[in-house]
C-alpha cells in the first residue's frame, strides 16, 4: 500500500456547512448522533399554527430584534462562544466536517474527576485551586469534556481562527474573532503546562522547569532558530546530499513475504543478511537493493541449538544486537514487559547458527541488571574485531567488554557463565530513570529518561553529561541520533521531538552538545505529530514506537528520512522538509513548531518495526534505501521513488 493522506484539513466553510447541515440533518442523525444539535427543536407543527404577526413598521422590527437579543444572548455577550464541528467519514472520500453546534461555549474547569460527578468545580475565573489531585479539563457545551493533555493532539489554524483536537472523536472549534482565538490558545497552553508539571503557568515556574538556558523551549517565538538554518546550509553543501528530496516522492511496495514466525523485532544488517527475531527463533533473510526477502537459516530456540543452563532467558528476545562484522549477535530476554531488565544475555554465532555462551552482568562481584544494550557507535557492528558494547539500566550507563580485565579473549568453552568486564561507566546515586540510548558515529551517547530529559555524553566520559535537554513532560521511550551527532530524535507516546545539538562557542567554532556546553543560545526543538484525525484513526491505545533516522555509517552523508510506527501505521517524514523553517506546515501555528507533513503506510496488522536499510542499498536512481516494515507474520519492503503521486 502507498502513502495515505489525511482529509482532516478540509476547509470549514461556515455558509456551506450550515447549508449542508440543514439539508442533510435527517439523513445523518441516525449514523452520527454526536452531530445532533442539543438545542430544542423549535420547528414543531404547533409553531406553524402561531405564525408571528407581520410587523407594520421598521420601529417594530427593531424592537422585536432587541427583545430577541435580550432573551437569547448574542455571541458578543459570551467571549467563550464557538462553533463546534465533528469530523465524520474517517479517511474515506466521503469525509467531511459536520456542524455539531452552530453556537456553543467552552470553559476550562479544574476538577479531580473527568466525569465531573459528585464534586464542586472551579472554572478559569474562580482562582487556581490548591488540591494537588485536581487538573484542568476542557468542557465544550454538553458534548465534550476532556483532560487538557498532549493526548488531545490539539492542532491550531491561526488563519482560520480554528483548533482541531481528539476527544472520543475528532472535533474542530471556530472562534468568532482573532482575540477569542488567542485567549483560548493562551489558556489552553497554561492549563497544559500546569497539568504536565504541577506548577501554575508563570515566568518563574517556566524558568524552574526549563532552566534559563532553555527558556526558548517555553517561548519558541523568542528562540534562536539560526542553527536550524545553518545546518540546512551545510547540508546542501555536503556531498552526501547530491540527490535532492522532492515533494512528489512516493512509496512503492516492492514485495511482501510471509514470515511463518511471530516476528518480535528486526535486526537489519549492512552486509549480506538481516534477521527476523521471533518468539521461536531467528530467521535469516537476504539483503538486496530492493529490500529483504528469501529465507536462509533458522535458529530454533526450542531446539538443540539453544542450550540454556541459567535463568537468563525468561521470554522472547526483545533486543538483538549485531557485532563483529555481523557474524555474531547478542540478545536479551527481559523478565516481563513490566520489568524490562535482565541479569545477562546470550551470544549467537551466526555462521554456525548456535548459541555459544551466556554472559552475566556483574560489577565488583555483584550481579546487576541492564534494561538495554547498544553498539559502541553507529558503525560498530561492521568492525570484525569488536569486543565491546554499551549497557544501560535505570541508574547506570556503562561499556561492557567481552575480554577479561587484561584484554584477553575469554575461553568460552571452559566457562559455564563467563562474566562481562565493566570497562567504563558510572552508577548514579540519584534517580536518573534512564529508559533508552543510542550512539553517534564517533561513539558519543544520547540517553532518554522517564522525566523526558535527554542527556548527551561525550565518547570520553559517562560520569557527567555535557548537555541535558529539559523534558516536555512526556517520557522518552526511544531515542536515535544522526551519524554526525547534529540531530536527536526522541520518541514519546504522542509525539516525536527533534533536537538540533549545534551551537557556536565563544571562539566562533560550531560544535555539538556532545563536545561542549551549549550555553544559552539553544534552538527550540521541533515536534513531529500525527494530525488529530490520523491520531484518532490509529486508535486510542496505539502509541508512537521506535522513531529512527534512515541509516548511514559514513562521514559526509546525511540521513534523509525519519520513520516511526504507531499501531497499523508506518509514518515517514522528509528530514530536509522538517528542518526547513519556512515550510508551509509551520505557518499559522502557535507554540513549538510541529510538522504534520508525512506519508503513511497502512498495514492490515499492528506493525512491529519500521526501519530503513543501510544507505549502501540506495541505488543511483532512488533517493533512499528501501524501507522494511514488519508485522508479526509478514515483512514488506518499500522503495521511495520520484514518480508523481
Amino acid at each position: 500500500m502507498g502513502g495515505s493522506h489525511s482529509r482532516e484539513d478540509l476547509d470549514i466553510s461556515d455558509s456551506e456547512d450550515e447549508y449542508e447541515t440543514e439539508r442533510e440533518h435527517e439523513e445523518e442523525e441516525d449514523n452520527y448522533e454526536d452531530c445532533k444539535d442539543e438545542t430544542p427543536d423549535r420547528s414543531s407543527s404547533s409553531s406553524s399554527k402561531r405564525r408571528p404577526k407581520t410587523p407594520s413598521s421598521l420601529d417594530e422590527v427593531e424592537s422585536k430584534l432587541k427583545a430577541l437579543k435580550l432573551k437569547y444572548p448574542s455571541a458578543a455577550q459570551n467571549p467563550n462562544a464557538v462553533k463546534l464541528y465533528l469530523h465524520i467519514g474517517g479517511n474515506t472520500p466521503k469525509a467531511k466536517w459536520a456542524t455539531s453546534e452552530k453556537l456553543t461555549s467552552y470553559s476550562f474547569l479544574k476538577t479531580s474527576r473527568i466525569d465531573g460527578r459528585g464534586e464542586e468545580e472551579e472554572d478559569d475565573d474562580d482562582g487556581e485551586g490548591d488540591c494537588e489531585d485536581h487538573f484542568w479539563v476542557l468542557k465544550v457545551g454538553f458534548k465534550i469534556r476532556v483532560k487538557v493533555s498532549a493526548e488531545m493532539q490539539l492542532k491550531t489554524f491561526k488563519d482560520q481562527r480554528r483548533v482541531d483536537f481528539v476527544a472520543q472523536g475528532v472535533w474542530a472549534m471556530k472562534f468568532l474573532s482573532d482575540d477569542d482565538y488567542k485567549i483560548f490558545v493562551t489558556k489552553f497552553q497554561d492549563c497544559l503546562f500546569e497539568n504536565t508539571y504541577g506548577y501554575e503557568s508563570n515566568e518563574a515556574n517556566k524558568l524552574k522547569v526549563y532552566g534559563k538556558d532553555f527558556i526558548g523551549w517555553a517561548k519558541p517565538e523568542a528562540a534562536d532558530d539560526s542553527m536550524w538554518e545553518d545546518a540546512d546550509d551545510s547540508l546542501l553543501k555536503s556531498p552526501g546530499s547530491a540527490t535532492p528530496l522532492r515533494a512528489n516522492q512516493d512509496l512503492t511496495e516492492e514485495f511482501e513475504e510471509e514470515a511463518n514466525v511471530g516476528i518480535q523485532s528486526l535486526a537489519l544488517g549492512a552486509l549480506d543478511n538481516s534477521f527476523l527475531v521471533s518468539d521461536s527463533g531467528i530467521q535469516v533473510v537476504k539483503n538486496y537493493s530492493d529490500g529483504i526477502h528469501g529465507k536462509g537459516g533458522f535458529v530454533n530456540f526450542s531446539g538443540g541449538n539453544y542450550r540454556s543452563s541459567s535463568n537468563l532467558v525468561h521470554s522472547t528476545p526483545k533486543k538483538a544486537l549485531l557485532m563483529r562484522a555481523e557474524t555474531s549477535m547478542l540478545f536479551m530476554s527481559p523478565m516481563s514487559d513490566a520489568k524490562p531488565h535482565n541479569t545477562g544475555l546470550h551470544q549467537l554465532d551466526i555462521e554456525t547458527g548456535k548459541i555459544v555462551t551466556e554472559w552475566k552482568f556483574e560489577k565488583d562481584g555483584t550481579d546487576i541488571t541492564m534494561r538495554d544494550i547498544a553498539n559502541d557507535s553507529k558503525g560498530a557492528q561492521l568492525d570484525p574485531s569488536g569486543s565491546t558494547f554499551l549497557g544501560l539500566d535505570d541508574n547506570r550507563l556503562c561499556r561492557w567488554d567481552m575480554r577479561d580485565k587484561n584484554g584477553i579473549v575469554q575461553n568460552l568453552a571452559n566457562a559455564s557463565a563467563p562474566v562481562l568486564n565493566w570497562s567504563q561507566g558510572h552508577q548514579f546515586s540519584r534517580g536518573t530513570n534512564f529508559q533508552c540510548f543510542a550512539s553517534t558515529g564517533d561513539g558519543s551517547i544520547v540517553v532518554g529518561s522517564l522525566d523526558g530529559k535527554i542527556r548527551l555524553y561525550s565518547s570520553n566520559s559517562m560520569r557527567q553529561a555535557k548537555t541535558a535537554f529539559p523534558g516536555l513532560g512526556s517520557p522518552i521511550r526511544y531515542v536515535d541520533v544522526t551519524y554526525d551527532g547534529r540531530w536527536i530524535l526522541g520518541t514519546t507516546d504522542t509525539y516525536l521531538i527533534l533536537i538540533c545539538t549545534l551551537f557556536t562557542d565563544k571562539n566562533g567554532t560550531t560544535k555539538t552538545g556532545f563536545n561542549g556546553r551549549m550555553g544559552n543560545k539553544i534552538a527550540a526543538p521541533r515536534l513531529l505529530k500525527l494530525t488529530p484525525l490520523d491520531s484518532h484513526l490509529a486508535g486510542v491505545n496505539n502509541k508512537f514506537h521506535k522513531a529512527q533516522f534512515s541509516w548511514v555509517t559514513e562521514n559526509g552523508k546525511q540521513e534523509r528520512h525519519l520513520v516511526a510506527t504507531v499501531g497499523k501505521f508506518s509514518v515517514i517524514w522528509n528530514f530536509q522538509q522538517v528542518k526547513n523553517g519556512s515550510h508551509e506546515c509551520y505557518q499559522n501555528q502557535e507554540g513549538l513548531k510541529s510538522c504534520y507533513c508525512y506519508k503513511i503506510v497502512l498495514k492490515d496488522d499492528s506493525i512491529v518495526d519500521s526501519r530503513f536499510m543501510h544507505d549502501k542499498f540506495a541505488v543511483s536512481d532512488l533517493p533512499e534505501a528501501p524501507l522494511v516494515i514488519a508485522t508479526p507474520m509478514k515483512v514488506s519492503s518499500f522503495s521511495i521513488s520520484s514518480r508523481q503521486c
